[in-house]
């Protein structure tokens, strides 16, 4: 399964933001060990960046953390096409259909999120980290 991971799950992760890190920390697991594969896209990336130092307030270390993601996560590009298909999406947050329309381009099987109340006219399916992984084991179990 390829799942395009929101920012929210990654900081949720790192930061051990309760009461989500849990989930977001067994989502890190998964990916890690290969039971699906987990994509960022460019503009989360920078976005995790400017989070991730504003906690932390170190570069160096930062940049660690987003070099780890990288070497865990595979990233997608947010092309000019995504933006401008974003436009004109039923997705009222701009940002969010952008990242629907690079799961669409990218052939992503679903997109991970807390927030599912703006994705419901996504056309890429959408889950909460809970419902994520109890797919992940679902299909553990099919195996």
């Amino acid at each position: 399964m390829r799942a395009l991971i929101d920012t929210c799950i990654i900081i949720d992760a790192l930061q051990a933001r309760e009461p989500f890190a849990e989930d977001a920390q067994q989502i890190f697991l998964a990916v890690a060990n290969k039971r699906v594969m987990g994509f960022l896209t460019a503009k989360s990336a920078a976005d995790i960046y400017y989070i991730t130092h504003r906690h932390t307030h170190n570069d160096q270390k930062t940049r660690r953390v987003l070099s780890t993601l990288f070497g865990l996560f595979e990233l997608l590009d947010t092309s000019g096409m995504d933006c401008r298909r974003a436009i004109s999406s039923e997705l009222t947050d701009y940002e969010d259909a952008m990242m629907v329309e690079t799961a669409l381009r990218c052939g992503m099987d679903c997109i991970v999120t807390r927030n599912l109340r703006d994705y419901e006219k996504s056309p890429v399916q959408v889950h909460s980290p809970s419902a994520f992984l109890a797919q992940i084991e679902e299909g553990a179990g099919e195996e």
